[in-house]
């Protein structure tokens, strides 16, 4: 397949501030409604419901993710959402659906957390080619991959298990193996020159028992889930640029600040994706909705809709079509430097 490299500029908008967006594609500067505001969206755009396809089940942190950010999207949009759940094959059954069957029209779009499915992309060779048969215009919410430990462990920090490492094989639980938690331990290992091991127990729940028992000497996984054993656990790193929730999760430093590494942003950002046909045909639907889905995250409400989901507000973000590209091309790249490990059985 041919994989394009992203261009290296990016935008992420966070609760704490927002930055000044760069360009988003095709379809307009993210800040200039005159240019791209409701009146080029001449035939009335939306009229009809707004249709999202899932790649997961329903219910689970991805649906109601969505859920919270279409809340007050769709008043702003004057339309309402309808969701259909395929999972299945860590999302390729979703994808296969979207690209083949659902029309590129701008009514039809995808929410999934570009994370585990661009490795799902790049190691289970699926029919579709990114980004030329879809692309993420926008995400809005963010899941990072953590490294924790039994609050009973013997290893305190992240340097101790590194050095146990060294001597013998630390094993870590995971949910699957093509994960961005099991890269992040790849990358240590790399690193290091440690022995870590990822074993994947077919889930999150028996990934997280599996460490607070003692079976496993750590778990890799993504920080949201985590935070429901909080109490249990101590962690030992996040694999992003800062810590969002720092409180709670005893002020676990970042893995760069730490290791005096460079390592990319590793975890599950969730977002928004479209037919690349629809950008190209439709482009001011395109620019509709990239305008208001901004309006929606900076009004406030979204926070207290993902509280009301259940959520934590603190991983909302805001990141626009040419920071998805990148995350998802990096992805790829790393997918494929570790495909030998991350394939099961």
């Amino acid at each position: 397949m041919d994989r394009k490299t992203p261009n290296k500029s990016t935008t992420r908008l966070t609760r704490r501030g927002l930055i000044k967006a760069t360009t988003l594609g095709g379809a307009g500067a993210l800040f200039a409604p005159a240019l791209v505001g409701r009146a080029l969206a001449q035939d009335d755009f939306p009229s009809r419901t707004m249709q999202i396809l899932i790649p997961t089940g329903e219910g689970g942190g991805v649906d109601r993710s969505a859920r919270a950010f279409n809340a007050g999207w769709g008043e702003i949009l004057g339309t309402g959402f309808e969701y259909g759940y395929f999972p299945g094959a860590a999302g390729q059954v979703g994808y296969e659906t979207f690209i083949g069957r659902r029309e590129p029209d701008a009514y039809n779009l995808l929410y999934g957390a570009i994370g585990p499915e661009m490795i799902m992309y790049a190691t289970q060779n699926p029919s579709y080619t990114f980004p030329d048969d879809y692309v993420y215009f926008g995400g809005v919410n963010a899941d990072d991959v953590v490294i924790w430990v039994a609050e009973d462990s013997p290893f305190q920090t992240l340097e101790d298990l590194i050095e146990e490492g060294q001597s013998r094989r630390v094993n870590f639980s995971g949910s699957r193996l093509p994960h961005p938690a099991s890269i992040a331990v790849f990358l240590l290992a790399e690193e290091t020159g440690a022995d870590f091991n990822v074993i994947p127990y077919g889930g999150g729940n028996p990934a997280r028992s599996a460490a607070l028992t003692g079976e496993v000497d750590a778990c890799c996984t993504h920080m949201g889930s985590s935070l429901s054993v909080a109490d249990q656990v101590r962690f030992l790193t996040v694999f992003q640029d800062e810590n969002r929730v720092p409180g709670l999760t005893n002020d676990a430093l970042p893995v760069n600040e730490i290791m005096g590494t460079d390592f990319p942003e590793l975890g599950g950002l969730r977002a928004f994706a479209i037919h690349t046909a629809a950008i190209e045909q439709y482009p001011d639907r395109v620019a509709l909705l990239k305008e208001t889905m901004l309006e929606n995250f900076e009004s406030g409400r979204y926070d207290a809709d993902t509280l009301d989901q259940g959520l934590t507000p603190e991983f909302n973000v805001f990141v626009d079509q040419e920071a998805c590209t990148r995350s998802a091309m990096e992805m790829v790249e790393l997918a494929n430097r570790f495909e030998h490990l991350l394939r099961d059985g």
